[in-house]
C-alpha cells in the first residue's frame, strides 16, 4: 500500500496536468440521473397494495371464522324458512304481522301505569322463549311435523293475542278522548 502512495506522491506533476475529457461532468451527471431515476421507478406500490390485500383477506377471513364458531346466536336453533320455500313465505308473513303489531303498540300513547307496560313486555318476552325453544327442537327434529305446526300456531296465537291487546288499547283509548271531549263540551 505504501508503494502505491510514493508512486502517486512522486508523479504528483503527471496527475495534476491531466485533465478530463471535454464532456465529461456532464455525461456523469447524466449518468447518476439515469442511476437515481431507476431507483425511483423500480419502487412501485404494487407490493404494498398486494401486501394490503393479503392482510385484508386474512382479517376478513379470521373474523368470518370467529363469528361463525363463536358469536352467532343461532347456531343450535333452526328456523321454518330453512326447512322449506313454503314455510319461509309463512314465517315472513308472521314475522311481518308481528312486527307491524308491535309498533302499533309503540304508537299507542296510552298514559298507562309501568306495571302494565312490564307486564305486557315480559307476556311477549316468555312467548319468544317459548318459539325459541321450538326452534332448537325443530334443530333437532328438522323434518317433524308436529314441531313445524306448533310454530306456525305460535306465530297465529302471537298474532291473536297481540291484536286483542292493541284492540282493548284502542277501545281505552277512544274512551280516553271521548271523555275528553265531554268534559269540554260540559264547560
Amino acid at each position: 500500500m505504501e508503494n502505491i502512495e510514493d508512486i502517486i506522491r512522486n508523479s504528483k506533476e503527471f496527475f495534476d496536468g491531466a485533465e478530463p475529457s471535454e464532456g465529461h461532468f456532464e455525461r456523469f451527471k447524466r449518468k447518476l440521473e439515469i442511476r437515481c431515476g431507476e431507483k425511483t421507478i423500480k419502487r412501485s406500490i404494487v407490493p404494498y397494495l398486494l401486501k394490503a390485500a393479503v392482510v385484508t383477506l386474512l382479517v376478513t377471513l379470521s373474523s368470518l371464522w370467529t363469528w361463525d364458531h363463536f358469536i352467532r346466536p343461532d347456531r343450535n336453533r333452526m328456523t321454518l324458512g330453512e326447512v322449506s320455500p313454503q314455510f319461509r313465505e309463512v314465517e315472513n308473513y308472521y314475522v311481518h304481522q308481528v312486527k307491524l303489531m308491535e309498533s302499533e303498540l309503540v304508537n299507542i300513547d296510552l298514559k298507562t301505569n309501568n306495571e302494565q307496560k312490564k307486564m305486557l313486555v315480559t307476556e311477549m318476552n316468555s312467548m319468544d322463549s317459548v318459539y325459541v325453544q321450538l326452534q332448537k327442537e325443530l334443530k333437532a327434529n328438522p323434518n317433524d311435523e308436529r314441531i313445524i305446526n306448533a310454530m306456525i300456531e305460535h306465530y297465529q296465537t302471537k298474532v291473536e293475542v297481540m291484536s286483542y291487546i292493541l284492540s282493548q288499547l284502542k277501545a281505552i283509548r277512544n274512551e280516553n278522548q271521548n271523555k275528553k271531549e265531554n268534559e269540554k263540551t260540559s264547560l
